[in-house]
């Protein structure tokens, strides 16, 4: 087997050698050793990861730098998501994006908060002309940061093509230690029918994994019958990093034959939401893990490759099978696991009874669902396959499913409310309920007429929720009166305690001022050295307005020189 590997990892670095990417045409975006917290195309939440997490050594404001020529193209300022983003194209075609940033370097900050304080809002996104704002191959375009929905201060750092398909950066010769093998946790067979069994069982398997002395992985020995799959449970670590990483490389052979491969060097945006599909999606959602299936079940995914018969094996009475599973990261280093596989027709044991239910799903149909005052609107293709659906609702509260299903699409659900009272009306919203205690997590919902709607890509339970709290304002660094000539920043912290903040207004003495907002730490920044108060006394009115139109006003006055 050894000898085997060896060949694999020759074929593998020549093939990373010849890539077709340039090899000395970007620089690191970083003047320092780059360690990763998070790698390439690894399975997020819903999405695969769209660039590399570089460490900034655990704190904000390191130098980031241009890693070619060009001119900024994009810039997009959020309280979620990327938070600060900056986006260089460059003469080849291919753009950077640089992401979590705390801010921009100063012409292009200048840039920005002059488009800011235009149209009055701190979320903004711009697309700078070809000639505006040039770039030069090593210059400072911002400092490092922890804004949007980072969880640490990090560079989020990404190489897109000519069509916004992103590319694992370390193709283009970006170099990371790396000389640790990727780790198998956990194996999982998989009966694809009600004919299929292994060791006696028709439902999932948990398969005991051995660890040998090279470092690979033996499974005991498994009898089966009909047509089975596996999935993995893997991680890649680099060198100075405890991060739990994504791997970049999985193929499985059978008696030898290669079957079925996962290739994580490229993917589009459009086809980020297929991972659901390709993770075991309920086993996520009931144990927190996620099982990469090893078989292809209607899933569009480009990084599929080499793809024989789904990757599903069909196991014979009589016949043995030797099934390889070998997991590799970019640096070459890879990890093999190894199945033997007995047929035997006696293995057959109890087919699982099948779920039915009076609501049955067909993925290639529209499908309307009402009682009472509430409708479901399930589109076609919202579905990759067929099911029973557990439909029901209670009072106000909708049960629609278990969140065990993958949906490619959001589907629609309406709530009829004509029977509040005017004033009750305007504080409802569409929840979503979360966790043991069924927490009422709101749902971006509209209102006509007397018809609530929200759309959803997960299914679960749904109700009605009422909001009649206005959002709290507390000042943190200042207090009513007092002189803040030496202070560089206004600080407040806003919070809502069920729908959540909608928009916020600050302005002094009747004009509006910026204020950033980082939804992590509840707080709005206001920086003086944006030059816009000018007066030694100075009226503070800030209004803040949840999602259901409660709003509270704070005001005060404060002085500088």
């Amino acid at each position: 087997m050894r000898l085997t590997l060896m060949l694999f990892l020759l074929l593998s670095t020549i093939t990373v050698a010849q890539n077709n990417y340039p090899q000395d045409y970007f620089r690191s975006p970083l003047d320092i050793p780059l360690i990763l917290s998070g790698t390439f195309a690894e399975l997020r939440s819903n999405h695969f990861h769209s660039g590399l997490d570089i460490k900034t050594q655990q704190r904000v404001g390191l130098n980031v730098y241009a890693s070619a020529g060009g001119f900024v193209s994009r810039i997009k300022v959020s309280h979620y998501g990327y938070g600060k983003a900056l986006y260089i194209t460059h003469p080849n075609g291919y753009t950077t994006v640089y992401a979590h940033l705390n801010k921009f370097s100063s012409d292009i900050e200048a840039y920005v908060k002059k488009h800011q304080y235009e149209k009055e809002s701190f979320e903004i996104e711009l697309f700078p002309s070809t000639d505006e704002l040039k770039i030069e191959k090593g210059q400072i375009v911002a400092l490092s940061g922890n804004t949007g929905g980072s969880g640490g201060p990090h560079l989020h750092y990404e190489i897109r093509d000519k069509t916004e398909r992103p590319i694992n950066p370390m193709l283009f010769g970006m170099d990371i230690k790396d000389s640790i093998n990727p780790l198998i946790s956990s194996i999982y067979a998989y009966p694809m029918d009600e004919h299929s069994f292994i060791n006696q069982s028709n439902s999932k398997t948990k398969l005991r994994l051995i660890p040998i002395q090279n470092g690979d992985y033996v499974v005991e020995n498994i009898e089966a019958i009909g047509n089975i799959g596996f999935g993995i449970e893997t991680i890649d670590r680099q060198n100075w990093a405890a991060n739990k990483n994504g791997v970049y490389n999985i193929q499985t052979f059978v008696n030898g034959s290669k079957n079925f491969e996962l290739d994580f060097s490229r993917f589009s945006f459009s086809e980020t939401k297929h991972l659901n599909r390709l993770i075991d999606y309920e086993h996520y959602k009931t144990q927190k893990s996620r099982v990469q299936k090893l078989f292809n079940q209607n899933n569009p995914l480009s990084l599929y490759k080499d793809v024989l018969n789904d990757g599903v094996l069909s196991i014979k009475d009589s016949t043995h099978s030797v099934y390889k599973i070998k997991v590799g990261d970019f640096k070459n280093n890879n990890t093999w696991a190894t199945i033997n596989i007995k047929g035997n027709k006696t293995n057959r044991g109890e087919a699982l009874p099948k779920k039915t239910t009076p609501y049955f799903i067909n993925a290639n149909e529209t499908t309307n669902l009402k009682k009472g005052k509430v409708s479901v609107d399930l589109y076609k293709d919202t579905f990759y396959e067929n099911f029973y659906l557990d439909f029901d609702v209670k009072n106000d509260t909708l049960l629609l499913h278990e969140d065990i299903i993958p949906t490619k699409k959001s589907f629609k659900i309406s709530y009829d409310v004509s029977a509040y009272s005017d004033k009750d009306k305007s504080k409802l919203y569409i929840a979503k309920l979360i966790g043991y205690k069924k927490f009422p997590a709101y749902s971006s919902t509209k209102k006509i007429g007397d018809i609530l709607t929200t759309y959803s890509k997960n299914l679960g339970e749904f109700a009605l929720a009422t909001d009649t709290i206005s959002p709290t304002i507390t000042p943190i660094n200042f207090k009513k009166g007092q002189w803040l000539s030496n202070f560089r920043f206004l600080k407040i912290k806003i919070d809502d305690e069920l729908s959540g903040i909608s928009n916020y207004r600050a302005t002094v003495n009747g004009i509006w001022i910026l204020m950033e907002y980082d939804y992590k730490t509840k707080t709005l920044t206001h920086d003086f050295n944006d030059g816009m108060i000018t007066e030694t006394k100075n009226n503070l009115k800030l209004i803040v307005t949840d999602n259901v139109g409660n709003n509270s006003t704070f005001e005060t006055v404060f002085y500088r020189k």
